[in-house]
């Protein structure tokens, strides 16, 4: 039995908390919270990536430079339709976020975040866990491997499983101190 299939399943889970990590906003401004953000261009939903420049002109603040100005409406529609909780500030030519400070209360609510989008990776990891060690205990209940041989694999898929709940706590770890610094 091979396992690549299931190291690739817990590969994408990690990858995945990544990606979400990303759209938490930690106070500093990150392009890439703007990533889901879909903008009607000719009436076809196109990334904002696609229409516009993005740029981070201070630590706190990104802005948006739309290369067809008629587009500026609905780059301010679709901001605001977001979940970001940011108000565009538009001065005919490009679009401005401005990035509020974040309270101690708020740091502490993203941490939460952040801790629990943590635990769902690593159920997902410990689902795909439970698949492979049913799938090897499969195959030694059709006699296709020997104990000696399931006993082996389960050793590996535990040890997968360990090496990706690391990760997951790694990135959990640092998203958190990423958040709590002022």
């Amino acid at each position: 039995m091979e396992l690549t299939v299931y190291e690739e399943k817990m590969e994408k889970s990690v990858s995945n908390l990544q990606e979400e990590y990303t759209s938490i906003r930690a106070g500093r401004a990150n392009p890439h919270i703007l990533d889901k953000i879909q903008v009607d261009y000719y009436g076809t939903p196109s990334p904002l990536q696609s229409v516009a420049n993005i740029s981070v002109p201070e630590a706190r603040m990104i802005q948006i430079q739309p290369w067809d100005a008629s587009l500026i409406r609905d780059i301010e529609k679709a901001i605001l339709a977001s979940d970001l909780g940011l108000t565009p500030a538009n001065d005919g030519k490009s679009i401005r976020l401005v990035f509020p400070e974040l309270t101690e209360e708020r740091r502490k609510e993203l941490v939460k975040d952040v801790r629990k989008k943590g635990e769902a990776a690593k159920v997902a990891v410990r689902n795909i866990r439970r698949d492979a060690n049913d799938a090897v205990k499969k195959e030694a209940k059709a006699n296709e491997i020997s104990e000696d041989e399931q006993k082996q694999m389960e050793d590996k898929i535990q040890k997968l499983t360990d090496k990706y709940i690391g990760e997951v706590d790694n990135l959990v770890e640092g998203k958190s101190n990423e958040v709590m610094t002022v």
